[in-house]
């Protein structure tokens, strides 16, 4: 049995762990378990609004267990979270989220969709949410979610009775569902939606409820559960060799950028889901009850059903192939069924299990994983049938620009493969996350093709249609064109195929910060799409400033090869902010985006284009102290960002923290959630403390209040809450305003909390004792002042200083406040030191 376990841990694991999805070359049982989902005839949409907020225990369990087609509509793509394994924030962060959830669905069988809404951050009440949100758009996208699924069951995450009570985000997705449920049945409501889908009202709503919504457990023990539905979650599958939960759990480990990496569970556990509207509910025990979930459901499947039916029971685990002709007979029956929807999805899913029986690989692999237009690009196509079952491949092609006769019997295992040429068109659209294609708002991304909008990613440009004959029936199959390669080090690997801008640009730095006069050298890296790249390059540049040369030559030989650039910026001599963008000229067409790669061995490789820009800050800004220290946390550019403005900055790990080290520099600073990730941190607390003693300055950057590894944050009594600040136009009070913080060796004013990004601050402290100093006070509408934003102690000589400000998202953007404010922060105290020093000499 161990060998079983760890044969299909693996198999789950190669879904995600290889860089493009390697094609399935599925088990018996995972056939076995395809047939029992082709023959249940039901659906459940499952709704919230993050990447992460999903139940992948519930999802697991709808889907492998319960058999039914199970999909995740997330609000949102998760933009506004922090990001734990790399630098990437906001729209970065948010393709690597929605790999993520792909990663995740591959395994629990969920399917995934979205809407457009943007995740724009903290929300505390869905009354903001919606107004930030275009609600009709977000709304219409729901019910082109419904109309398109067409679920029997909807489940909410959350619940729309409790506004204010959780994320407004959260409150607002169940708030959409409960409405959009009656919503997509009506022909005047949102009608163009019906020239690509067809109304449909689902049975039931549900809400996904448990202790946590009721506060205790105590409490949700007490509560009626007259409308609740509960079901063991813990179920065991024999196939896998696991249990639903560890199924679950190992889904949800694929969002790892926002540390979801947990241990797996077993054992029974119970699931609730209360009833909210639809058909009332005939037992507690089963979401379908009274719906026909059999092929009788479908006009012309009870015959279907008949030949499906017989191939479950009877299913031949050691030769699979013996059931083709069964298959391909309910196949060409289904293609007679009236009704569209299930004609579709049906046929999708018994040409999986027919490919899965016969054995057939069916593989376009390019020689590179990129290619610009008017470039022809070599294919290596491979087909094999490895069942005795006789089988023909008429023909290959893709469109117009590939279709060629084969006319060709696969025998048993033979390996079968073809060189072939694509000739990619004149314009192809380059590749890239769709909805980043344009400039949206603030809460929603700008779609133009409703076909696209929902898609979880956008659809492959180019792809190669195996069309076989199987027992005289035509069948196509239809394969994305990828790259197959491998590494000495890495063996196999997958990456999709890409079309790319002939030229790409981008500038090194995303802000460069001006602390004086003085100019700048500047890098900016051309990208060649193709061999024999000639142009020239330049930067257009805000008034007042001035870059040097003007223009500079571009030759670059080969593709895929860059070229770097060094161009000169010269700052006005007052305070000033602008962004500098590069323009490629190659053949009287220009090129502004940069190409952005993302690869991560959790998700598929992924490249996104983006405006090419960077922004230019000329600071008046004044600062002491020259050394820090920076211990990393959850991943931030605060280290790069001080060293814009001067400092000489050091990233230490953990175990090279020891009092000589420490007396090397003027301040530490801890990188944000470095109490909740590095374990070994708190060793080291007695260290960092006499650092601050001894004169040094010690500034912690937030940390959650859940899951903290040390009990003891500061010198001196401080408790961090849930307490947040997310209007990034707050006004702030300053509590202490002659405090050397706000005065040396910048005067802070109220300008510099202008044009701050997506929030002030999280996680406040709420408690703390007398040594410490409150700052600033400042509060979301409607709420109390929360003076924990920024907390400053005396301790010893040096100071200890405590800060939820979200500076982690303010220096990405170039907020000149944000760096002088920080400045402060580190500089306090220095003068003082070098007064007494020199005394004391």
């Amino acid at each position: 049995m161990k060998k079983v376990i760890f044969s299909f841990i693996i198999t789950l694991l190669s879904f995600s762990l290889l860089q493009a999805q390697k094609p399935k070359t599925p088990s018996s049982s995972q056939i076995y378990e395809s047939i029992q989902k082709l023959n249940f005839l039901g659906s459940v949409l499952y709704i919230a609004a993050h990447p992460d907020d999903e139940n992948t225990r519930l999802i697991a369990y709808m889907s492998n267990h319960v058999k039914a087609r199970t999909g995740y509509l997330a609000l949102t793509r998760g933009d506004g979270g922090q990001n734990l394994i790399g630098p990437e924030i906001r729209e970065l962060l948010g393709v690597i989220r929605t790999q993520e959830l792909l990663a995740a669905r591959r395994i629990d069988g969920g399917e995934q969709m979205f809407t457009r809404a943007n995740d724009f951050g903290y929300s505390k009440h869905p009354d903001e949410t919606l107004a930030i949100w275009n609600k009709d758009a977000v709304l219409s996208d729901v019910v082109l979610a419904i109309r398109r699924f067409k679920p029997d069951i909807i489940i909410n995450r959350f619940d729309h009775r409790s506004p204010g009570t959780t994320h407004g985000h959260h409150t607002s997705s169940a708030m959409l569902s409960f409405e959009a449920f009656d919503l997509a049945n009506k022909k005047t409501a949102y009608p163009t939606q019906l020239k690509q889908t067809s109304i449909w009202q689902p049975k039931r709503l549900f809400f996904n409820t448990s202790y946590w919504f009721y506060g205790s457990q105590e409490k949700f023990d007490a509560a009626d559960k007259s409308k609740m539905i509960h079901f063991d979650i813990g179920t065991y599958y024999a196939l896998k060799g696991l249990s639903n939960n560890e199924v679950a759990s190992i889904a949800s480990s694929q969002h790892l950028s926002q540390g979801f990496g947990r241990l797996s569970q077993r054992g029974t556990q119970n699931e609730y889901v209360e009833f909210l509207k639809g058909d009332p509910l005939t037992n507690n025990e089963d979401v379908f009850a009274g719906i026909d979930t059999s092929w009788n459901r479908v006009k012309g499947g009870k015959t279907i059903g008949g030949i499906l039916y017989k191939v479950e029971e009877n299913f031949n685990f050691t030769n699979p192939s013996v059931h083709i002709p069964q298959l391909i007979e309910a196949y060409k029956l289904l293609q007679n069924i009236e009704d569209d929807y299930w004609r579709i999805q049906k046929t999708k899913e018994l040409k999986s299990i027919i490919e899965m029986c016969a054995g057939l690989y069916l593989e376009a692999s390019a020689e590179n994983n990129w290619a610009t237009q008017n470039e022809t690009v070599n294919i290596n196509i491979e087909v094999l049938n490895r069942s005795n079952y006789p089988i023909r491949l008429e023909s290959i092609e893709n469109g117009s620009e590939l279709k060629i006769s084969k006319n060709i019997t696969l025998n048993e295992n033979t390996k079968y493969t073809f060189k072939e040429q694509l000739q990619i068109d004149k314009a192809p659209q380059p590749t890239s996350p769709y909805w980043l294609t344009k400039k949206g708002t603030l809460g929603m991304y700008q779609v133009d093709d409703s076909n696209l909008i929902g898609l979880p990613e956008t659809p492959r440009a180019f792809h190669v249609d195996f069309n076989l004959l199987i027992d005289n029936t035509p069948i196509t199959f239809t394969k994305n064109i990828i790259q197959r390669y491998s590494k000495p080090d890495k063996g196999e690997l997958y990456r999709p195929f890409e079309i790319i801008p002939e030229a790409s640009a981008k500038i090194s730095e995303k802000v460069i910060i001006f602390e004086n006069e003085k100019q700048k050298d500047i890098e900016v890296i051309v990208k060649a799409g193709h061999n024999n790249l000639e142009g020239y390059i330049e930067i257009c540049h805000p008034n007042g400033w001035n870059i040097y040369p003007e223009k500079q030559k571009v030759s670059i030989a080969n593709k895929g090869e860059e070229q770097t650039f060094i161009f000169t910026v010269i700052p006005p001599k007052n305070q000033s902010e602008g962004n500098i963008s590069p323009i490629v000229h190659i053949n009287d067409k220009d090129f502004t985006k940069e190409l952005i790669e993302i690869n991560y061995e959790h998700i598929p490789f992924q490249t996104v284009l983006l405006p090419s820009e960077s922004k230019v800050v000329r600071l008046d800004i004044k600062k002491k102290g020259e050394n820090i220290a920076y211990i990393q946390g959850a991943g931030d550019v605060v280290p790069e960002s001080l060293k814009q403005i001067g400092y000489h900055v050091r990233v230490l790990k953990p175990e090279e923290i020891n009092a000589e080290t420490l007396s090397r520099f003027d301040a530490i600073v801890i990188g944000i959630r470095a109490y909740n990730i590095v374990e070994d941190l708190k060793f080291k607390q007695e260290l960092l403390f006499d650092f601050v003693a001894q004169g040094g300055n010690m500034i912690v950057q937030y940390n959650t209040n859940r899951g903290l590894k040390t009990e003891q944050l500061a010198p001196y009594d401080l408790k961090v809450s849930r307490d947040r600040v997310t209007d990034e136009n707050a006004e702030v009070t300053f509590l202490n305003p002659e405090h050397p913080i706000l005065n040396h060796p910048n005067k802070i004013t109220q300008h510099d909390f202008e044009g701050w990004t997506q929030e002030r601050g999280l996680y406040f402290p709420n408690e703390w004792s007398n040594e410490f100093i409150p700052i600033l006070s400042m509060h979301d509408k409607g709420e109390t002042p929360k003076d924990g934003s920024l907390l400053v102690a005396k301790h010893g000589k040096g100071y200890y200083i405590y800060t939820g400000l979200s500076f982690f998202r303010e220096f990405p953007g170039g907020v000149s406040g944000a760096y002088r404010l920080f400045a402060n922060m580190l500089s306090i105290g220095k003068e003082d030191l070098k007064l007494e020093a020199k005394l004391n000499d």
